[in-house]
């Protein structure tokens, strides 16, 4: 995601647009989020919520949590996470498009 952000950035700019390309806005959306998460699991911004479809990899009976990267866009980018595999970490499992 970094690496295609990074080339659409430079690509704008040899062209000398100054719009942000989608992937430059989903990049830097998800970098907010991941920054909320790690200063705040439970920010309202991140609208966090159990997620039952994902095992916890470090403890099976812990919970799974998603967090939304983007709200009220098609095929949104949704961040989840589980606490660990140490006290006092936050482990990423996957960021995915929303179906």
């Amino acid at each position: 995601m970094r690496a295609e952000a990074e080339q659409a950035q430079r690509t704008r700019l040899a062209q000398g647009k100054t719009k942000a390309s989608k992937q430059e806005g989903l990049y830097k959306q998800v970098t907010k989020a991941l920054k909320l998460l790690s200063a705040n699991p439970r920010h309202p911004g991140l609208e966090t919520h159990e997620f039952n479809s994902l095992d916890n990899p470090y403890a099976p009976t812990q919970k799974v949590f998603e967090a939304y990267a983007q709200q009220n866009t098609p095929g949104a980018y949704r961040i989840f996470w589980c606490y660990g595999p140490n006290s006092g970490e936050i482990t990423i499992l996957a960021i995915t498009p929303h179906p």
